[in-house]
């Protein structure tokens, strides 16, 4: 390597018109992703559980309009149950396909996609903390936070670090 005068530490193969390597990926972002993916996962089986409480959601209805004198008949409550359910559904798929988005570009050093993350666990924490949830809930905001914690521990900070300085 000859070394110029104004780049003494400057690599040898960005020298050559090469990129700069890559910095190896430490364990810690790796269990971070694979943290969000256990997230992202669980969140949508729970997502698709809820059609399994479909008949208690009806029920629940009936309930409350014959309480309340409304007028919907048992058709148009169960319309109304199964589209609730079938846009609830479609939200969490939309959801999760951003969340794993997120998580891969994480895997690739994106600091950026680190803090998005950080903001939604935090939002999940949030909903978790403030209404009533599932197992399921529970256990996906607890992956999510192990995630964000892996995430920005000193092995993922230097990676994203250096991850700046190759692009």
């Amino acid at each position: 390597m000859t070394e110029s005068p104004n780049y003494p530490n400057y690599p040898e193969s960005a020298a050559a018109g090469q990129p700069p390597a890559a910095p190896a990926r430490p364990g810690t972002v790796e269990g971070a992703f694979w943290a969000f993916i256990a997230s992202t996962v669980i969140g949508l089986v729970g997502g698709f559980l809820i059609f399994a409480s479909r008949d208690a959601i009806a029920d629940t209805l009936r309930n409350s309009n014959k309480q309340s004198g409304g007028s919907l008949t048992d058709a148009q409550i169960d319309q109304a149950v199964t589209l609730t359910m079938i846009i609830a559904l479609v939200i969490a798929v939309i959801i999760a396909a951003l969340y794993l988005l997120f998580a891969f570009k994480l895997r690739a050093g994106r600091n950026w996609a680190r803090i998005v993350l950080t903001v939604i666990t935090a939002l999940q924490l949030i909903s978790l903390l403030a209404g009533q949830s599932t197992i399921l809930g529970f256990v996906s905001v607890v992956a999510a936070v192990a995630g964000v914690v892996l995430s920005f521990m000193t092995p993922s900070n230097a990676y994203f670090s250096a991850g700046k300085v190759v692009r």
